[in-house]
């Protein structure tokens, strides 16, 4: 989604589909809410929000999620709005020499 004011971008919101396996059904993910510094606090996130949250009841989503940073300020911003932090839930990642060592123990397997 793209937010303009004159013809020009200000903001986007770029977001892909998921399928919870717990919900039978599709959600949205949230990737990454951008707005021009100079813009923020005109509400144009809070309407790229709720024009993502139209699209996925629309679509029939289960729900809209995102990850933020535990500095990011932004938290306020998506707590007003209703979203909760999901304490339950731990985010891992894998990445650089690690990946691909683990690629490598797939590769090693089929030989």
């Amino acid at each position: 989604l793209i937010a303009e004011r004159e013809d020009k971008p200000i903001g986007f919101a770029l977001f892909f589909p998921t399928y919870s396996t717990w919900e039978g059904r599709s959600g949205i993910h949230l990737e990454d809410l951008f707005v021009l510094e100079e813009e923020r606090g005109n509400n144009v996130g809070y309407r790229l929000m709720t024009a993502l949250a139209a699209l996925a009841v629309e679509r029939g989503c289960a729900r809209l999620e995102l990850s933020v940073l535990h500095w990011n300020p932004a938290r306020k911003f998506y707590y007003r709005l209703g979203l909760t932090h999901q304490e339950e839930w731990l985010p891992y990642r894998i990445s650089g020499k690690a990946l691909s060592d683990l690629a490598e123990r797939e590769v090693s397997t089929q030989a």
